[in-house]
């Protein structure tokens, strides 16, 4: 591996950070707000420590896979210490294991928080934490990608270490046009939020701000309360409306716009997907509402909102569910579990995931059946290898065992079960909220400073897909 092609785009990403940073910096100094010099220190930091890299380690036209992998895995770590440096030099709450936490959920679009009033903070500052959110959304190697001046091989070797194999299941072109295809698809989302959201009451600032979290999937709020700080039906339905499409394959979004034969309507996956939430959505209404909890609208509006909210692992919320019936909370986690789909900006194991798992026990009963038979397995009439059927089962082991794992060194803390629980499901899944002490309008703040070191790595897994970070370690040369 050669050190030299990482730290070169290792200052491409710096860059960019830089580039957020300072148009924090000039809201901040528009607004004549505290947090101006901590954004415009931290922009010169990326700036300065960006150009080196690019002006004196000379490019290179090929890459390695190991290289790629590096590249991917040390810039989303190098990114996060970036991006706490703005909350240090500011201060509050931002103690230094609080600024890294803060960064890693802002990046990872996990939208956990250690704050207990967001609404202290600046502008600028609020602007910069959901900015991490946007840049982390689409991913900073892809935003790196969509500018970078490499070669066809070079700009591939880096898009398949970032990029599941299921993500690019809907995608048949060359590289650099999938990535033109992201970009287009997550700023027209974001654009097109930002106006409804602004025409339902929301301040254009808001807007933005809650459009960035999102179309990542992020779940950041400029208020404590949330989305239940507006207690606007218009807004409430608009982000519904935007958490589905952000929890859509992104190329079947592009193919519904250009009319392409793989599009929404004609993809049985999204079909399934819509079913299942709506599952969740009447499951839970019922139960609200027979146990006397809401009446039926409330219900219905409470339970649809926090099943896409935490189903595409947004977390964003209306009402605190950590009151409600176990039965609802039992429902929920498992939409934290599961998530939305594969090549869209959610997080957890993913739809497509669940998808293939019961298509798969589908087909080893049949084999049973008729052991010389051969049976395939499809998405979307598009045959799975059994190299992808293999890794899929794999990674679903290791999502549960990492979440047992970071259960049990929570709960070694003294932190009470459902709180540990549901806390190791949220970060993976970078879902955000949980239950108990860390439920929807609660916050990560008390969870003690060891404890929320783990759950940045479970971040980083969960928004890596664990595989690119196990391939990293066990790189040899």
């Amino acid at each position: 591996m050669k050190i030299e092609v990482v730290i070169k785009h290792l200052g491409y990403v710096l860059f960019l950070n830089g580039i957020f940073l300072f148009i924090s910096f000039l809201i901040s100094l528009y607004c004549d707000e505290t947090s101006a010099i901590p954004l415009l220190f931290s922009s010169l930091i990326c700036g300065i420590f960006a150009v080196f890299p690019l002006i004196f380690v000379e490019r290179t036209q090929s890459i390695t896979f190991s290289e790629g992998l590096a590249i991917v895995v040390f810039g989303w770590l190098i990114t996060c210490v970036a991006g706490m440096l703005p909350y240090l030099m500011w201060g509050g709450e931002f103690t230094l294991v609080n600024a890294w936490f803060e960064s890693v959920s802002g990046f990872t679009t996990t939208g956990s928080t250690i704050l207990n009033d967001i609404e202290i903070l600046p502008m600028g500052l609020l602007f910069w934490r959901s900015s991490t959110h946007w840049i982390g959304g689409i991913g900073i190697i892809l935003f790196v990608l969509l500018v970078l001046p490499q070669s066809k091989g070079s700009r591939t070797t880096i898009y398949n270490s970032e990029i599941s194999s299921l993500s690019k299941l809907y995608f048949k072109y060359t590289t650099r046009k999938i990535v033109k295809i992201l970009a287009l698809v997550y700023v027209c989302l974001t654009l097109l939020e930002s106006v409804v959201l602004n025409y339902f009451g929301m301040s254009l600032f808001d807007a933005i701000n809650h459009s960035f979290a999102t179309i990542a999937t992020g779940g950041f709020s400029t208020k404590n309360l949330s989305i239940a700080h507006y207690q606007n039906v218009g807004i409430e339905i608009t982000i519904m409306i935007f958490m589905i499409l952000s929890g859509i394959h992104f190329g079947l979004i592009y193919g519904t716009v250009f009319f392409k034969k793989d599009n929404i309507f004609s993809s049985s996956l999204v079909r399934y997907f819509i079913a299942v939430l709506l599952i969740g959505i009447l499951l839970i209404t019922f139960k609200l509402y027979f146990s006397g909890t809401y009446d039926f609208l409330h219900s219905l509006r409470y339970a649809a909102f926090q099943v896409i909210s935490l189903g595409t692992t947004t977390g964003f919320a209306t009402e605190d569910s950590a009151h409600w019936p176990v039965f609802t909370q039992i429902i929920l986690i498992y939409f934290t579990i599961q998530c939305a789909m594969a090549g869209s900006t959610s997080g957890g194991l993913k739809f497509d995931r669940i998808y293939i798992f019961f298509k798969s026990l589908g087909k080893q009963i049949k084999m049973l059946k008729h052991p010389n038979g051969v049976f395939l397995t499809k998405v979307d009439n598009k045959s799975i290898n059994e190299k992808l059927e293999h890794q899929t089962m794999v990674f679903i082991v290791l999502y549960m065992v990492i979440i047992l794992i970071t259960t049990i060194i929570l709960t070694s803390l003294d932190i009470d079960g459902m709180t540990a629980f549901s806390a190791s499901i949220a970060t993976i899944g970078n879902v955000g909220p949980g239950f108990e002490n860390v439920s929807s309008l609660g916050n990560f703040a008390n969870i003690p400073d060891f404890g929320k070191f783990v759950l940045t790595l479970n971040m980083f897994f969960g928004r890596l897909e664990i595989f690119n970070i196990l391939a990293l370690i066990m790189i040899r040369k």
